[in-house]
């Protein structure tokens, strides 16, 4: 990880929302797995789940609570 921004880098989006809460009901995948739970390009914390409805957590910034502060400042 690196202190500078990857800058063409960008999240997959879900397959779709409903009631305002992201959904993907398509066949998961190691890297959308690694994108979504293990993930320290992405902001977020919550994102999208791998399968299903609602959000799961970007493990990786709960490892590193430290960078996600530095990360959220940005």
């Amino acid at each position: 990880m690196t202190d500078e921004p990857d800058e063409e880098y960008r999240p997959s989006d879900p397959q779709g929302r409903f009631a305002g809460m992201p959904y993907d009901l398509r066949r998961p995948t190691g890297a959308k797995l690694a994108e979504r739970w293990w993930n320290g390009r992405d902001p977020r914390l919550f994102t999208p789940k791998v399968f299903g409805w609602g959000y799961d957590l970007n493990a990786y910034w709960l490892a590193h609570p430290g960078e996600y502060l530095k990360a959220r400042r940005r």
